[in-house]
């Protein structure tokens, strides 16, 4: 069951504090939240009555964690958000950094995660032209959200810089370092 909603990452503190019959998997997106349940426990009309009554007001999501993630800004398209959002590229740096971000999902590819949180005079849209080959570990921006490419992909955000944090990794457990919810901070190695 796929539900709309405003407050993602609060709808899914809310049911992970108070869990509802049924439920097996919660999947945060940008705006929608996936819940998977398990047929033999509940049925839709029952599973939509009790989500039709959880509330976000009081919910108090337990303490996230906070990754600081060096960053050498030198990216291709550093000079070019500067221009487009009438910054100059020490400015655009130092607003990167001011943030806290927050990871809303996860998606595009494992690892990648979508962080919430940047200035809106950073607010550009994807690339006109989007690259065949980003390298791992690109920072980036697009819309709303900032990123780090977690390995080699095509991809069409603008590239602010590189970080060596490896945020995806098989061998670690989970494998991705930025879950929904992490707090991410960037500093300028």
């Amino acid at each position: 069951m796929l539900v709309e909603t405003d407050d993602v990452l609060g709808l899914q503190a809310a049911l992970e504090s108070t869990p509802v019959a049924g439920v097996v998997e919660l999947v945060p997106a940008a705006r929608t939240l996936l819940v998977r349940f398990d047929p033999a426990d509940t049925d839709v009309a029952t599973l939509t009555r009790s989500l039709a009554s959880v509330s976000t007001v009081d919910v108090v999501a337990e303490a996230s964690r906070t990754v600081t993630v060096p960053v050498r800004y030198d990216g291709a398209d550093l000079a070019d958000v500067a221009a487009a959002s009438g910054l100059s590229v020490p400015e655009v740096v130092a607003r990167h950094n001011a943030a806290t971000y927050v990871v809303s999902f996860c998606g595009f590819a494992p690892g990648f995660a979508y962080l919430a949180g940047l200035d809106p005079a950073l607010h550009l849209p994807r690339r006109s032209t989007p690259r065949t080959r980003v390298p791992t570990g690109s920072v980036a921006i697009a819309g709303e959200y900032s990123a780090i490419y977690p390995r080699v992909s095509p991809g069409g955000w603008h590239l602010l810089g590189h970080a060596d944090t490896p945020v995806w990794d098989v061998e670690r457990t989970p494998p991705n370092l930025l879950t929904p919810g992490t707090r991410v901070r960037f500093e300028a190695a």
